[in-house]
Parts: C-alpha cells; sequence; structure tokens
C-alpha cells in the first residue's frame, strides 16, 4: 500500500515552522531580553501591588498623619483620597493596555511627553520606590522592636538593637529578592494578606464594643477648614502610592495587557475601602476611649481600651511583616526601574545585568538594598526617633510618587493622540487627574514645611541633583538619554514558527 502524500497547506506549514520567514519590523530579540517573560501569573502580581502599598502597615500608621491634618475631616479626606487614587488609576491603565515596560511611569511620560519628561518622572519614581523602602525597613524595625520589648524588656529599646533589626530587615529583603519574583511576590502576599486578617478581625472587636451614639459620632463632627482638609487628603494619598508598581512587572506577567491592569484596578478599589473602614473605626474609637493619634499607635492603645491586649502584641509582629512586605515590594519595583535605566543607557550598562539562573536583576538589587538600608542607619545615628524617621520618608517619597504620577497622568492626551486612539473621556479623566496631582502635590510640600521642614528641604536637593544630573547625562550620555522609554514588544518567537 502507498502511503498518501500530506496534502499542500500541511506541506506549506510545516516549511514554514522550519524556516520561519523574517517579518518585517519585528526583531529577534527584546530591548527587556533577560528578565523572566509571561510568566508570572494573576495572583503574583497583585501581589507586588498589594505590597508595595502596604495596607496592614498603611491602617495603623497614616490615620494619624492625616488627623494631624485633617482633624475630624479624616474620613472625608480618605474619601477624596481614594477618588483621586481612582482616576490616577484609570488613567495609567491606558498606558498599561499597550505596553508593558519594567521602567512603568517613567516609560509611559517618555511615550507621552519625550525623554525630558521620562527623566523627570524617572527621577520621581527612584525617589519614590527608594525611600518608601526605606520606609518599610524603619517600620519593620520599629514594630519588630516593640513586639521584642514584650518578650524581653528594656533590653529590646537599645539602640544598637535597633541598628541590628534594620541590618536584618535589609538582609531578609535582599535574601528573598535574590531567590526571584515568584518567591517575592508569594512571600508578600502571604504577609500582608495575614497582618491585614489581623487588624481587620481587631478592627471588629473595636467597632463591636461601640454603641450606637459612639458609632455615630464620626459624622457628626464639623468639618476642619478648606486649607486642613486639602491637606489632609494630600497626606491621604500617600497611603495610596505604589499600587502602579505592578506595571514594573510588565515583561513578567503572563498576559499582561490583561492582568497588570486589573490588578491597578483592583488594588485601588480594595485598599480604599480598607483604609475607610480602618480610619472610621480609629475615629469612633478615639472619641469613645479617649484616646490620641500621636505616634502611630491608635490601633495598639485601641487593642488595650477594648481588653484584647494580647491582639495588639500579635499586631505589632503583624505590622512589622507588613512593612517587610512593603520594603520587598518597593525595592522589586525599584531594581527594575533602576535594571531599565541601565539598559536604554541612561545609567551604567552593568545596572541592566540579570543573573541567568533566577533573572533577577542582581546588579540593580546590590546598589539599591544597601542604599535603602544605610540611610535609616544615619537617621538612627544622628538620634532620630524611629516615628520621626518614618514621617521624614513618607514626606519625601510622596513627593517622588506624585510628580511621577503627575507627569504620567499629564502624558496620556498626547500618546493617545500621537497613536490616534485619543476621546475625550480619557482625556477629561487624565486632565482631572494631572491637575488634582499637582494641586496635591503643592499643597503637601506647603503644608510640611513647618513640621517637616528638613523633609522639604530634601525633596528640593533631590529636585536640584535631578536637574544636575539630566544636564550631566544630556552631555554625556546623550544616546541613552534618547532610547528612555524602551518596552517589552513582540519578538519573533512569539510569531508561528519563531525561534
Amino acid at each position: 500500500m502507498t502511503a498518501q502524500n500530506p496534502p499542500d497547506q500541511l506541506v506549506a506549514l510545516g516549511r514554514a515552522i522550519a524556516r520561519p520567514p523574517v517579518v518585517a519590523g519585528v526583531a529577534q530579540h527584546s530591548p527587556m531580553a533577560g528578565l523572566e517573560r509571561r510568566t508570572v501569573g494573576f495572583v503574583d502580581v497583585l501581589a507586588q501591588s498589594i505590597g508595595a502599598v502596604a495596607p496592614a502597615a498603611g491602617t495603623a500608621t497614616v490615620p494619624a498623619l492625616i488627623a494631624a491634618q485633617a482633624g475630624s475631616g479624616l474620613l472625608v479626606a480618605v474619601a477624596a483620597a481614594w477618588l483621586l487614587a481612582i482616576c490616577v488609576a484609570a488613567t495609567l491603565n491606558q498606558f498599561a493596555l499597550r505596553i508593558a515596560a519594567p521602567g512603568s511611569l517613567y516609560t509611559f511620560t517618555s511615550k507621552g511627553l519625550g525623554s525630558g519628561p521620562g527623566f523627570a518622572a524617572a527621577s520621581g519614581l527612584l525617589v519614590g520606590y527608594g525611600f518608601i523602602a526605606m520606609f518599610g525597613v524603619v517600620g519593620a524595625a520599629y514594630f519588630l522592636q516593640s513586639f521584642v520589648g514584650v518578650l524581653a524588656g528594656p533590653t529590646a529599646a537599645a539602640p544598637w538593637v535597633t541598628a541590628v533589626l534594620l541590618v536584618g530587615v535589609g538582609a531578609v529583603c535582599f535574601g528573598v529578592l535574590r531567590r526571584g519574583i515568584r518567591l517575592s511576590a508569594r512571600v508578600t502576599l502571604v504577609i500582608e494578606l495575614t497582618s491585614l486578617v489581623v487588624i481587620l478581625a481587631l478592627l471588629a472587636i473595636v467597632l463591636s464594643r461601640l454603641d450606637a451614639a459612639q458609632l455615630a459620632a464620626p459624622f457628626t463632627h464639623p468639618l476642619p477648614s478648606i486649607g486642613g482638609l486639602v491637606a489632609g487628603t494630600a497626606v491621604a494619598l500617600t497611603a495610596f502610592v505604589g499600587f502602579e508598581s505592578a506595571a514594573s512587572l510588565g515583561r513578567e506577567a503572563a498576559r499582561p495587557f490583561l492582568t497588570v491592569p486589573r490588578t491597578i484596578r483592583w488594588t485601588v478599589l480594595g485598599v480604599g475601602a480598607v483604609y475607610l473602614l480602618s480610619a472610621y473605626t480609629q475615629l469612633a474609637g478615639a472619641g469613645a476611649f479617649g484616646i490620641g493619634f500621636d505616634g502611630g499607635q491608635a490601633v495598639a492603645r485601641l487593642a488595650s481600651d477594648t481588653d484584647v491586649a494580647a491582639v495588639g502584641t500579635v499586631l505589632d509582629l503583624g505590622l512589622a511583616a507588613s512593612f517587610t512586605a512593603c520594603a520587598i515590594a518597593s525595592l522589586t519595583a525599584l531594581a527594575r526601574a533602576v535594571f531599565s535605566l541601565g539598559r536604554e543607557g541612561v545609567l551604567p550598562r552593568a545596572m541592566s545585568r540579570i543573573e541567568p539562573l533566577r533573572k533577577t536583576p542582581y546588579r540593580a538589587l546590590a546598589l539599591v538594598v544597601p542604599v535603602t538600608v544605610a540611610v535609616p542607619l544615619v537617621l538612627h545615628a544622628i538620634g532620630w526617633s524611629p516615628w520621626q524617621s518614618l514621617e521624614f520618608l513618607i514626606v519625601v517619597s510622596a513627593a517622588g510618587y506624585i510628580t511621577a504620577y503627575v507627569l504620567a497622568t499629564a502624558a496620556l492626551p498626547a500618546f493617545l493622540r500621537r497613536i490616534g486612539e485619543s476621546s475625550r473621556r480619557t482625556d477629561l479623566v487624565a486632565g482631572v487627574a494631572a491637575v488634582g496631582l499637582a494641586g496635591v502635590l503643592i499643597t503637601y510640600l506647603v503644608v510640611m514645611v513647618p513640621g517637616e521642614p528638613v523633609a522639604v528641604a530634601v525633596v528640593g536637593g533631590l529636585a536640584t541633583l535631578a536637574a544636575l544630573a539630566y544636564v550631566y547625562v544630556r552631555r554625556t550620555r546623550s544616546r541613552g538619554l534618547a532610547r528612555v522609554g524602551l518596552f517589552d514588544h513582540t519578538t519573533s518567537s512569539d510569531l508561528l514558527g519563531g525561534s
């Protein structure tokens, strides 16, 4: 019996697979080659954004910072910041639906406004991620020392213990990050969710101990002045920063144009609801039990006054873990921004080297982790308390983040017009977000001058340093500056028969 010849279509298909034709305009390699590609699932990407925001740590510490400005307008300030964050998320998602880039916000900015504003956004992003990672390291050491104090007594309050804990938290972060994105993301998610469950349980206990009049009291307080309310909203917005960090996993995420936008959207919605519940509970509990917000210990005092001090002790451990998760997630995004800048040539090329086995940007990690630990150690050495350090670090971080948000949201209309996909709705949302953020940034810095003059001065110094760096890069690394905005794109291996 003679075998039948295969149909001509199958012969042609086999030939195309064996010798794929060169497709014009499709490169063989991505500019971001080296990092894992399309392997990180939705849960891990979600863990990145949740970890960077650190809602467990935020619920325990940020209301005190907001109340210092907005007073009894705490709830209104949180709600206003939530609405603004939703507008920002909707704007950034327009980029995330089209671009997968480890550089996230600065890449988005460069696509709409060019390399100069892109460099400015990169500077803001490095400051934002860097100082929020330091915030995480200090917070973890602060609450861990409080937990150890319950077990070891006054000895745990010694300055050398604080220094050891700062270094230890940094070492844990580096160890987890060096092992790869999936491990760091899952560790972050488990830690954050566990901590959040403990805090929500405590909030539920507090609410169950209040009568109807005490539950209604937060809604009957007079509102503060407009200035206080705007200032409180500015501070409240700092609790949301980091929600967009999922975009830094654009290359590594499976189905990035679905996974990343969905993560950004749900992170903002979920975290905002948790913050509103926490702010309401702390405001009601503070009035009922006569406690203050000073020192960021309102939640712990509520635990003590509701006879669940044991939960408060566990809470210290949970918050230490939450701050550690925040540091891990922020360092993840920071390392990828440094990697991207190295790959473009703005930073030395060595910053873009990838560890072959685990596919992590190890050179970038080796740079950013020691700096993240060194700055808190310096603040500790000059005699600042952990709470003073936290207040300082969050001001500088927020200024960097919000600067990057302003530039990225302002870039969207120009980007969509350039690709022929502009619409009035997206332009309106982007405009509201950009104007609102700019107002918040200016108000925030003005309000913080009396209470945090050093932090505001550092923000000014960093802005000046960024301007000088831009001049230097423009003169000595002009080719790298012209390449700002590289992103992961389709390669020949993505096509049928590609290799």
